[in-house]
């Protein structure tokens, strides 16, 4: 059971005991993303996040903050996504209060060092070096250029080179200014711990964190963008497509069906892709299906790595999967093993409170509403063979087709004229 409590200045504090456990997991969930940056300062929500490892004024070097979660055997880390920043750590029961004393004084004093930032900067700068020469993500990255260009979303979340390198101390401060609030803000808990103790800990840290508006975010792009396929040639071994469609946003009332679909369609060595592509067709080691849910958009990614002078009979074939689905039910044999194995899946990976605490806080930030592990399994039992068939010819329509590809392909025009789905 989830309790909630809400501070003067809307700081939402979520806490679900328990007791089996001898861990705790504390989460901070901040309500911004790469797609809440201007083009100018791309990446400077992810930079933010950096930073706030490098020091406060209590705990002046990235040592000292790494020294006092590692020195009671915990475990911290941060990350960045489009909408959302995170910070967590998972240490044992009787830390809990210096845990949460690590995180808030984080959130609140990091002092952003000069000398720290330059560090930092050159760090992230070879992060997206290490991405651009890994195919596979950046073929994801080039993917997000198609979907939406020239738009925030369409951006790696770590920036460019060249926004990284142009940031300055103060936009970063103002970055954090205008998204840092307590109005944006959950901090979520699970483990060994009572929801009085939490919010104890958290108000003597965070009470005096002044309200503010929240500011907003640039709106996804209307109608399909063109071209709807780029690639970028590249003397590999291998070649990496990845084919999309518009998916659902979270809060999408047939997300759920979306999950299955993407179940059948890609997850795991059991799916059609995998048992067609790879097993019955030898076209690629890799390949499977991913979902992005975001506010008010969302995306269907298939992925795979195949020989490049094969990559338009690949192509051909994701496509044919991707029509089957359209054409034909999936049987209810097919569709149990979908539903059991993301069931499965999402029981086992709530065993661990760090989980646990990402699950609420996670909702409490993104969400209008707070689902329960039973409602979440209760959706799936309920979906049909219908809803799924209904759900792909809604989704897979030819107009809506977005590929991505890094490899020896030239021009690419043969695998842009494979993107057709009648």
């Amino acid at each position: 059971m989830v309790h909630e409590t809400r501070l003067e200045n809307g700081l939402r504090i979520l806490t679900v005991t328990m007791p089996q456990t001898r861990a705790v997991s504390v989460s901070l969930f901040v309500g911004v993303g790469s797609r809440y940056e201007p083009n100018e300062i791309g990446g400077a929500s992810h930079f933010i996040e950096h930073m706030l490892f490098k020091g406060t004024e209590r705990r002046p070097t990235a040592r000292h903050i790494a020294e006092a979660i590692e020195g009671i055997g915990g475990y911290s880390n941060a990350y960045t996504d489009q909408e959302s920043t995170t910070y967590w750590t998972k240490v044992a029961a009787p830390h809990f209060a210096e845990a949460a004393d690590v995180l808030t004084d984080m959130l609140r004093h990091s002092t952003f060092d000069p000398t720290e930032i330059e560090k930092e900067r050159r760090i992230i700068i070879e992060e997206i070096n290490m991405t651009m020469d890994t195919p596979e993500q950046w073929a994801g990255i080039l993917l997000g250029h198609v979907v939406w260009p020239d738009h925030p979303l369409g951006r790696d979340v770590a920036g460019t080179r060249e926004t990284v390198a142009s940031i300055t101390r103060d936009q970063l401060l103002d970055h954090m200014a205008r998204h840092y609030r307590p109005g944006r803000t959950v901090v979520s808990v699970a483990g060994n711990v009572t929801h009085q103790e939490v919010v104890d800990a958290m108000a003597e840290r965070l009470a005096d964190w002044p309200a503010a508006p929240v500011n907003g975010y640039l709106p996804a792009p209307d109608g399909p963008p063109t071209p709807r396929w780029l690639v970028e040639d590249r003397p590999t071994e291998q070649g990496h497509l990845c084919l999309a469609v518009p998916g659902l946003s979270r809060s999408h009332p047939d997300r759920f069906t979306l999950g299955l679909l993407n179940a059948v369609l890609g997850e795991g060595m059991s799916s059609r892709l995998f048992l067609e592509i790879r097993e019955a067709q030898g076209l690629a080691y890799a390949v499977d299906s991913t979902l992005s849910m975001l506010d008010e958009t969302g995306l269907l990614v298939v992925y795979a790595g195949v020989d490049p002078e094969r990559a338009p009979q690949a192509i051909r074939a994701i496509l044919s999967e991707l029509d089957r689905l359209r054409q034909e039910p999936v049987s209810e044999a097919e569709l149990n093993k979908a539903r059991e194995y993301v069931k499965g899946r999402m029981v086992l990976g709530l065993e661990d409170s760090g989980a646990v605490s990402a699950w609420y806080g996670r909702q409490a930030l993104l969400l209008n509403e707070m689902l329960t592990p039973d409602d979440v399994l209760a959706a799936y039992d309920a979906i049909t063979a219908e809803d799924v068939q209904r759900v792909a010819q809604t989704l897979f329509t030819g107009d809506q087709l977005y590929l991505a590809a890094v490899g020896p392909f030239g021009d690419g025009a043969d695998l842009g004229t494979s993107l057709n789905l009648e």
